[in-house]
């Protein structure tokens, strides 16, 4: 089962267009967050997460929904049922649940105008979004999370194929152009984010 127990109940908007809601998760002990872009067309999830009924509802129409990797299918085929969305994956990812509608590579450009950018290291087929339409945001996976005293940090290395991988992958955030950083397992960085992944490397024992 991708899903996990429990259920958000509101969203919020972290800047205009971009939606963030987050819960308990029961399968990892600690917070996950998804988010939703709008588009002139509809609403493109990420990485999605279950929402109460009439909530999920306000988010209509769902036009798409964007994995950053097959860890994350999450409620994704519910909602491509619900909604009649399409699912996007990363090409050469582990199994999922149900085959995807449409499989992308680094480099490729997905609804709302999100770039896949390749962040190996939790997973070889691991992927963040950018999104470059003013304010830049970064949707970021498993590479990164809060921490008990609220600051960013690197995801343990327990948790990474490759931790060696992920601390590269995280350097190389730095030459992307982005002025908000949203986390799969934390709140958002609305100020100088790549300040803040600075200093994350810096705590890391490996950076």
């Amino acid at each position: 089962m991708t899903e996990p127990g429990g259920m958000a109940t509101t969203v919020e908007e972290i800047v205009p267009g971009v939606w963030r809601w987050a819960l308990l998760d029961d399968r990892i002990g600690s917070e996950s967050d998804a988010h939703a872009v709008a588009t002139k067309d509809g609403t493109v999830l990420i990485d999605p997460l279950p929402l109460e009924r009439s909530t999920a509802s306000g988010l209509a129409p769902v036009t798409a929904i964007c994995l950053t990797a097959s860890c994350h299918q999450r409620s994704a085929w519910r909602y491509r049922k619900a909604f009649d969305a399409k699912v996007y994956a990363p090409r050469d990812a582990p199994p999922t649940e149900e085959e995807p509608d449409i499989r992308y590579g680094e480099g490729d450009m997905l609804p709302a105008g999100l770039r896949a950018v390749r962040v190996p290291g939790p997973e070889a087929a691991h992927y963040a979004f950018l999104r470059a339409e003013a304010p830049g945001v970064l949707f970021c996976p498993d590479l990164l999370m809060r921490d008990d005293d609220g600051a960013l940090a690197l995801i343990p290395a327990a948790w990474h194929d490759d931790p060696a991988a992920t601390r590269e992958s995280v350097r190389r955030l730095l030459d992307l152009d982005f002025s908000v950083l949203c986390l799969d397992h934390g709140a958002p960085v609305l100020e100088n984010p790549h300040d803040a992944l600075r200093d994350a490397l810096a705590r890391d024992a490996g950076g």
